[in-house]
């Protein structure tokens, strides 16, 4: 492994086991078997490391929200595909999957905050455009696209948060049992 991506991977275990605000440039460095100026060479800075971190690893995560949220007219199946998404990449991605969703909770004056929160909105967006294009088969889902993409993906994010604390697996009946429980409320509501 080469120095950037060295860097890169001690990063990642020590903002995901401690928070980004806890982990200093010096502690990364040390971590990694390098420089300081050899840190700031490939990144520039702390936040250019988180950033650099964020782009190359929720880069496929949005990818793949983005095509499980095409509606193709099958509103229940476009929903287990986007749980199957987001479950399969926090299986292959813990340690990324706990930084970021800790980041999404840090203050929103944070470094942290600013840079996963913009990413997160490209898949907010995606599910959003999933329920709004659905409200053309599903009446109930018109004007409330906003509010069932918080809901879904909050739901999804509270199952990854258990599992990633060994209280829930994810698993295909959990994909299934989320997405029944959820239409149920959308449809009845």
């Amino acid at each position: 492994m080469d120095n950037r991506s060295t860097i890169l991977q001690t990063a990642l275990e020590l903002f995901a086991a401690r928070g980004y605000d806890a982990v200093g440039v010096q502690e990364v460095a040390e971590a990694s078997g390098v420089t300081k100026p050899t840190l700031y060479h490939y990144f520039g800075s702390k936040a250019g490391l988180l950033q650099a971190l964020l782009d190359e690893q929720h880069a496929p995560l949005t990818r793949a929200v983005q095509a499980a949220a095409e509606y193709r007219g099958d509103l229940p199946r476009s929903l287990e595909d986007l749980a199957r998404a987001y479950f399969d990449f926090a299986r292959a991605h813990p340690l990324f999957y706990r930084m970021q969703l800790g980041m999404y909770f840090a203050p929103q004056e944070s470094e942290a905050w600013q840079q996963v929160a913009e990413r997160n909105e490209q898949q907010y967006q995606a599910v959003a455009g999933l329920f709004a294009a659905a409200a053309t088969d599903h009446g109930n889902t018109a004007g409330r696209h906003e509010l069932f993409a918080a809901i879904y993906t909050g739901t999804l994010n509270n199952c990854i948060a258990l599992w990633l604390n060994d209280r829930l697996e994810l698993n295909d009946e959990l994909v299934r049992r989320v997405t029944r429980q959820f239409q149920y409320g959308i449809y009845s509501g």
